[in-house]
């Protein structure tokens, strides 16, 4: 073990070069985190000796005031040791991915007339297939069920046959009218379909139906086509390849600013069924780490399709293959597609992914494009409006990851100018607002926006300085969509349509609304008052004379 008082007291040359798992403990000796290496010593090593790390392992550097570690003998063995102290501590540093664990199974009951329902977790009472990352696929499979194989969904044994029973959904097993082992038939055919052998199960029917239609059992035979309709209909409209005979994975990665984007699609047997998007703080091989999370939570497939490495060398690789089989108890493949059908299985992901990073993306341009020292997680943008010289009033919106954050709205009446001056009026809204957040320890926006052009701009930094703030700051000009940097004369121009500008505007204007409406509820208040003050004229003379007093 080597003890710290700094990370500046780090030296790497006690730590064994041997493969092993290495553990991060704070003061208190709580683990912060558990890793896994190949190599001890230049794993641990490459913690302290990177300047450009993540935020998040920045913080962890910063706890760290002891490192231990456990030497094993393969990086198998490693990855192993490593999901087993994962799972017992919970790391404060590692991966947790509590959502996870909350997809649904469909179930079958352990019981002489077994019944289908959906379960939340794998148990030994039950028999689960899934789990289903998409409950619409998993209701209608469940529906399916119940409709082609008849089996009972009532929890207690009723001496009497159920409406189920009645419209022919349940053979009614609870009243005897069915033995044993013709109720096993049903469940040896349900549980075929919920292994994904849906072209099994319609031939099995397709036989049934002939063999009905031959021997003039005609309704029998109509119902048997009604069956293979539905399983028919289910399956066309989620299948993927109908030949693939095995379960995949598809998983794809994005690192945007400092985060890891994954979104994870289940294919079962050629059938789609479903989605899941992931966001977790970038760290080193996050990719890596996040595979082995999901797959410590999540039923773990043949093959698993990546849209890049998550390995360093290829024995990581192996390694890796070979931790996932022992946990699935079969073999697993890791592919990274190049051509035909899993190449556009991975085009499906990625193109999922994009569409819910397009603010994502936007926030990424908008510090490369304008040399932003961080990420603009945090922007708050202010408009100034006013009717003539009256009612000049202030709205100032706050957006949080490109979302509108509604609770961080402010609204300012304008104190200390007289008249229309848009330019003192953003000084004034400007100071006061993070006067009052410096003041009340309050954190600051990453970036502020104005509506408005350079004087706006010039206003705003003088605010700002006054204060002694260095909060990154422009203007965004309405008539040609410039952005205007201060000190800088010339603006800077995009492209209109890049997702960059697109949340500019949308910024803008939800500014602009807002403030509108203030404006507009201040002067409906005047009206209102006004209407109140005693006059020669009554109230009720008034109102028949003029009724669409509201917007004058």
């Amino acid at each position: 073990m080597i003890k710290l008082s700094s990370p500046s007291d780090f030296k790497s040359s006690d730590i064994p070069t041997d493969p092993g798992v290495y553990l991060y403990r704070d003061e208190q000796e709580t683990i912060l985190y558990v890793g896994k290496a190949k190599n001890l010593r230049s794993r641990v090593k490459s913690y302290f000796s990177s300047i450009d790390q993540p935020p998040k392992t920045r913080q962890l550097l910063l706890h760290i005031r002891s490192i231990d570690w456990i030497v094993v003998n393969t990086e198998v063995e490693a990855l192993l040791l490593e999901n087993k102290l994962i799972k017992q501590h919970t790391p404060k540093y590692n991966i947790d991915l509590k959502d996870a664990k909350s997809y649904a199974y469909i179930s079958l009951t352990r019981e002489t007339y077994p019944r289908v329902l959906t379960s939340r977790k794998v148990h030994r009472k039950l028999e689960s297939f899934g789990p289903y990352t998409d409950g619409f696929t998993r209701q209608d499979l469940q529906r399916t069920v119940v409709r082609v194989f008849k089996l009972r969904t009532c929890k207690n044994m009723h001496k009497r046959a159920c409406l189920n029973y009645h419209i022919n959904m349940c053979t009614a097993p609870c009243t005897g009218n069915i033995i044993p082992e013709q109720y096993d038939k049903q469940v040896k055919d349900a549980r075929a379909f919920l292994n994904g052998n849906y072209q099994q199960t319609i031939e099995q029917l397709n036989t049934q139906m002939q063999e009905a239609s031959q021997t003039q059992h005609f309704e029998e035979a109509l119902e048997l086509r009604k069956q293979i309709a539905s399983i028919r209909l289910l399956t066309e409209r989620q299948i993927v390849d109908n030949e693939r005979r095995f379960d995949q994975d598809v998983m794809v990665f994005r690192r945007v600013g400092e985060k890891m984007m994954a979104l994870q699609m289940g294919v079962r047997k050629g059938v789609l069924l479903g989605k899941k998007e992931f966001s977790v703080d970038l760290q080193p091989q996050i990719e890596q780490e996040f595979l082995k999370a999901f797959y410590t939570a999540n039923q773990i497939p043949r093959e698993i399709l990546l849209n890049k490495p998550v390995w360093i060398e290829p024995d990581e690789k192996v390694a890796l293959e070979e931790f996932l089989a022992k946990k699935r108890l079969a073999p697993v493949s890791l592919t990274i597609p190049h051509k035909a059908d899993k190449l556009a299985l991975i085009k499906l992901a990625e193109k999922n992914l994009e569409s819910g990073l397009e603010f994502d993306s936007a926030l990424v341009d908008l510090q490369n494009n304008l040399h932003l020292p961080v990420l603009p997680r945090v922007i708050e943008c202010f408009d100034i409006s006013n009717l003539g010289t009256e009612h000049v009033v202030s709205g100032m919106v706050a957006f949080k990851d490109a979302k509108p954050d509604k609770k961080n709205y402010r609204k300012f009446k304008i104190k200390t100018v007289t008249g229309q001056d848009d330019f003192a009026s953003i000084h004034e809204v400007v100071l006061r607002r993070y006067k009052r957040q410096i003041e009340e320890n309050n954190p600051l926006p990453d970036l502020i926006v104005i509506d408005g052009g350079p004087g706006q701009v010039s206003a705003a930094k003088a605010a700002l300085q006054t204060l002694g703030l260095q909060t990154p700051m422009f203007g965004l000009a309405k008539e040609r969509e410039e952005i205007y940097l201060p000190n800088d004369p010339v603006p800077r121009v995009f492209d209109k349509n890049s997702t960059m500008m697109l949340l500019l505007r949308k910024i803008r204007d939800a500014t602009h609304d807002f403030s509108l409406g203030y404006n507009r509820k201040r002067r409906q208040m005047q009206i209102r008052e006004e209407f109140k003050q005693p006059s020669k004229r009554s109230t009720k003379k008034v109102l028949k004379q003029d009724p669409q007093t509201d917007e004058n």
